[in-house]
């Protein structure tokens, strides 16, 4: 069978795919880059280095589990789709990608990260057809919280930055709370854990926007007066998702009312988080990508090279491992 490779070295994930766009199947396989306890991030010259080590151990891992025949390449060479988007990061995913396909003589696509979680949200939630639309997508992340206006382009898709925070991104308040309780970084999913033992109800809470655009710096400093006045941890925790469910409502909401009731896509490793997910899912009309695609994953690049390639979708889909 034949395959289309992805590679993708973002800020925190190794990842590695391979894509068969004959059944639609994916080959899924990533490793979190390793962060010291009490630490809020990673460094660019750190996370380079265990990219290095980590990638080729990925690769072979793939190449191991099927006959592969690759067709082309799929990787990320920078965040998102404006200009002076760098991280040194994603050099290592292309320095790799480009041995591969000069040895093997295959074509190499490159892709924004943002590219990649945007693909694979439609591929998860069976929606690829919207390739072909005009739709909304949220990218909601530790590097971004925004929403685009993605339209057909070319072989897959333009996009243009609709809403954004203004400050902190979402993924970053996570884990700076998180870090403040104690929890080990990445937060995402432990804070999850914990604000689902809060027994509290928050309501609508008012979040600063301007002109489209949100500030989530406050959240930060509501749960740090919180902790410092001794509020229970779990409370904490449910306040500050609670508080990020509440921009990006209020961003769903202006959106719709500026671009009418387009599809709306969410993808980004804070929208695994179920306690978000199902309050917007309640109200909107969204898809969301299940949690190993929502996260940071090299699955999108592949099935953009496969489409890069050869124009040709199909809506369902069967993950292998």
């Amino acid at each position: 069978m034949s395959y289309h490779l992805g590679i993708d070295s973002s800020n925190y994930t190794t990842s590695v795919s391979l894509y068969n766009d004959e059944d639609n199947t994916i080959v899924n396989l990533k490793k979190l880059l390793p962060v010291k306890s009490g630490e809020k991030g990673i460094r660019q010259s750190d996370a380079v280095f265990h990219h290095t080590v980590q990638l080729p151990k990925l690769l072979e891992e793939a190449f191991k589990c099927i006959d592969v025949d690759i067709k082309s390449i799929g990787v990320s060479v920078k965040p998102c789709n404006i200009e002076n988007s760098y991280m040194p990061c994603f050099l290592a995913g292309v320095s790799v990608a480009t041995g591969i396909s000069s040895a093997m003589k295959i074509p190499m696509y490159e892709f924004s990260h943002q590219d990649g979680h945007i693909a694979a949200a439609l591929y998860s939630s069976d929606t690829l057809n919207l390739i072909d639309e005009k739709f909304i997508a949220f990218h909601v992340s530790g590097g971004t919280s925004q929403a685009l206006l993605v339209e057909p382009f070319g072989k897959y898709y333009k996009t243009t930055l609709i809403s954004d925070s203004l400050d902190l991104k979402a993924g970053q308040a996570v884990d700076r709370v998180g870090v403040m309780l104690g929890l080990d970084f990445p937060c995402g999913p432990e804070l999850e854990k914990l604000a689902l033992k809060s027994d509290k109800n928050y309501k609508k809470i008012r979040v600063f926007r301007r002109d489209g655009f949100f500030s989530l710096s406050g959240v930060e400093n509501k749960c740090k007066k919180m902790f410092d006045d001794g509020e229970k941890n779990e409370d904490i925790a449910l306040y500050c998702l609670s508080y990020i469910h509440s921009a990006l409502e209020d961003s769903v909401i202006e959106i719709t009312d500026k671009y009418g009731d387009l599809p709306i896509v969410f993808s980004g490793g804070v929208m695994s988080n179920t306690i978000i997910k199902n309050k917007l899912q309640s109200k909107f009309n969204a898809y969301f990508a299940e949690p190993q695609f929502s996260s940071d994953n090299a699955c999108g690049v592949a099935i953009l090279a496969s489409i890069s390639d050869k124009k040709g979708i199909v809506l369902c889909k069967r993950l292998l491992f």
